[in-house]
């Protein structure tokens, strides 16, 4: 693929004024349904995402720790899919994917930073399950309000100092004349694909980094499942198992489809990156699983059933 761009040439390495992001261009003739897919796709996410913050915080009923996270994953969700989906759908509006090197490394850490505070804020979420049914008589006490806010605090304000040196890493690197990044957005490995010279000390660094913010509390979460289902199936009732099954499921469900395709794609050796399969896992984790969160959490919850119906119904009918 030719390589062209605004560039300019010091010494035997390019200073690169813009990427070109390749997007989908490989499927021209599948632009407009793309858009527009894409964009019912988002619209779907902000209002879903919307509504369960809204009842989270209106619904008296919702007043929980459990429900206070959901309601900081719900907003989290539309900040991490806005850093991509608006892009995605200027370019293929537009028909081509220009951005600068400064929006571009002011996008990836977004990205990465909206990915690290999903993981912790899931994280949190295990945390209050693993209480609330490994030791439901001291849950009032420990799941204070005050300790949720410090949790949920410490969740998006961690990855912030993390992220900026990781970027200022990634984006200080001498790079080639090919500016083609062959992603729909600026993702860290698309990035330094396109670095020249050695870049080892950068992969190890994100390698570390995706220990440290997914892997880890990854294993920390399963760990925290391990001992809720022992303690769930030694309880006495059917309908108390089944109830406690149903309020951690949910949350199984996204943690297993977010932490799994996140951590391929960042932890897989370079020598394996396949760039389709890599677009594939992206548009997993930053669109499909935004899309699933609403419809997971609703249709498996009957609490938030019950709150968004009765939600819908005075909005309706006022």
């Amino acid at each position: 693929m030719e390589c062209i761009g605004q560039n300019f040439q010091l010494g035997n390495h390019t200073a690169l004024v813009e990427f070109i992001l390749i997007g989908f261009s490989d499927v021209p003739n599948l632009q407009g349904f793309l858009f527009g897919l894409f964009l019912i796709l988002y619209i779907f996410i902000l209002m879903g995402n919307s509504l369960i913050v809204i009842i989270t915080k209106v619904d008296p009923s919702l007043q929980t720790p459990m429900y206070f996270f959901l309601g900081n994953f719900s907003f989290l969700e539309i900040c991490y899919v806005s850093v991509t989906l608006p892009r995605l759908l200027a370019d293929l509006y537009r028909q081509h994917g220009n951005i600068s090197f400064v929006a571009c490394a002011i996008q990836t850490y977004f990205f990465l930073m909206f990915g690290d505070t999903e993981c912790f804020i899931l994280t949190a979420m295990a945390y209050d399950r693993y209480v609330a049914i490994c030791n439901p008589l001291l849950y009032p006490v420990i799941m204070k309000s005050r300790l949720c806010i410090q949790l949920a605090a410490a969740c998006w304000i961690t990855s912030i100092p993390i992220q900026i040196g990781f970027i200022s890493q990634i984006f200080s690197l001498p790079f080639c004349e090919c500016n083609h990044l062959d992603h729909f957005f600026c993702d860290a490995p698309a990035v330094v694909k396109l670095a020249c010279g050695d870049v080892f000390m950068t992969e190890m660094l994100m390698y570390a980094i995706t220990a440290l913010v997914a892997t880890m509390p990854f294993l920390l979460i399963i760990g925290s499942y391990v001992k809720i289902i022992s303690t769930i199936l030694k309880l006495p009732s059917a309908t108390g198992r089944a109830k406690a099954f149903s309020t951690c499921s949910s949350h199984l469900m996204v943690v297993t489809l977010f932490f799994g395709s996140g951590i391929i794609v960042y932890m897989k050796p370079k020598s394996t990156h396949s760039t389709g399969m890599d677009k594939f896992l992206s548009l997993f984790y930053t669109i499909l699983i935004p899309v699933f969160n609403p419809i997971i959490y609703c249709l498996r919850n009957k609490d938030v059933m019950v709150a968004l119906g009765k939600f819908l119904q005075n909005w309706i009918v006022p």
